[in-house]
């Protein structure tokens, strides 16, 4: 594949992260629709993310001088070209054959970061390798869930540290999958050649041997879930920052700042764990009001508009994620297709800014925002 993704090789008509959704529904097989496009139990969640965005209006003020205007943002020592950063997906080669390779050749070629799954179907090695040398890169990072094996979980991080990898994103909202129903419904299953390569090795946990009355989710499988003790472990055996994605709750997020966390993730898994949980839009005001500028916070889930972005750097939010649109992208055109999903989200973004007389992402406050729509308030 190249290492140079070019615009050209995206077919014609597709100008929005809906047409690339719609295309990419024509290139995946249900097998593979329902594992990147599904969200748990009824999906309330997955359709909130989105529409929590939708439902809070720019409110734009006219006649500021934009001259010099920039999309440039600090992040964990780093100056980002823009604040846009690709969430951790797993098992990517199900879209597209290069999978995480290409992934990582597209956000480098558009400065965007990376976060790369545990459950990459690439390993950890090959992606630093491919993108490491690249002036114009973002953040490389990795995303890290515990392992029942301690010392299996020491090795992946010391591997992550060693490829080059700047950070350590640890997943903690999802001790156990969340109900899938369309991935039930279509059979899901990984097909030959795809699977979790950064953990093989691993080894098998031992069978718990419940008794009358025991849970074999709680007493068995959830034996091993991580509890806040563990992430004093994490950051004694790595160099590396640790962030904690999956954080929804105000409470939460101050007990990560006091044990030192180096930033906050806030999301909902892109509603594929627990069902009805809260749009990340809607939590997102309240965590960074928690954290009060202590570490950076983030979010994911939903975005799907250069709009979008700017309405959560008003909300307080350091730098977004996005997920199932790179998704799609990769399914159209492989590294072009992802490449082709960022330029829009930064071209839309750009223009945006520019509509609400923002020159540069410091000018966004919850002032651009009318959050009493509905109401006659304004003067």
């Amino acid at each position: 594949m190249s290492d140079t993704p070019t615009l050209q090789q995206i077919p014609h008509g597709i100008a929005t992260l809906a047409d690339h959704e719609a295309l990419a529904r024509q290139h995946l097989d249900d097998n593979a629709w329902a594992y990147f496009s599904g969200g748990a139990g009824d999906e309330i969640t997955l359709r909130a993310n989105r529409s929590a965005w939708d439902a809070l209006p720019l409110w734009p003020r006219v006649l500021q001088p934009l001259s010099g205007g920039h999309t440039r943002v600090d992040l964990l020592g780093r100056t980002l070209a823009h604040p846009i950063l690709l969430a951790p997906v797993a098992f990517q080669r199900l879209a597209h054959p290069d999978g995480e390779l290409a992934m990582a050749y597209a956000a480098a070629a558009l400065g965007a970061g990376i976060v790369l799954s545990t459950q990459a179907s690439v390993s950890l090695e090959a992606v630093a390798e491919a993108v490491k040398p690249d002036p114009g890169r973002g953040p490389l990072w990795f995303q890290l869930y515990l392992q029942h094996d301690r010392g299996f979980t020491q090795t992946l991080a010391q591997r992550a540290e060693s490829a080059g990898y700047e950070a350590l994103v640890l997943t903690v909202d999802a001790p156990t999958s969340g109900v899938r129903d369309r991935e039930r419904r279509a059979g899901f299953r990984l097909p030959p050649g795809i699977g979790p390569v950064n953990l093989v090795g691993l080894p098998t946990p031992p069978s718990p041997h419940l008794q009358p009355g025991q849970s074999a989710l709680f007493d068995g499988l959830l034996r091993h879930a991580p509890t806040w003790d563990d992430i004093a472990w994490l950051q004694s055996i790595t160099r590396l920052p640790v962030l904690l994605k999956g954080v929804l709750h105000p409470a939460d997020a101050r007990h990560a700042v006091s044990l030192g966390v180096a930033g906050l993730i806030i999301s909902n898994h892109g509603g594929r764990t627990l069902d009805t949980s809260p749009s990340t839009a809607s939590v997102l005001p309240r965590v960074a009001d928690a954290v009060a500028g202590a570490v950076p916070v983030l979010v994911d889930g939903g975005i799907r508009r250069g709009t979008d972005v700017l309405k959560a750097m008003a909300l307080g939010a350091s730098a977004v994620l996005v997920g199932r649109p790179v998704v799609w992208g990769l399914a159209n055109a492989g590294a072009a297709g992802v490449a082709h999903v960022l330029r829009l989200l930064r071209d839309e973004l750009e223009i945006a800014m520019a509509l609400t007389g923002c020159a540069t992402l410091a000018d966004a406050s919850p002032a651009l925002l009318d959050l009493d729509a509905g109401q006659d308030k304004r003067s």
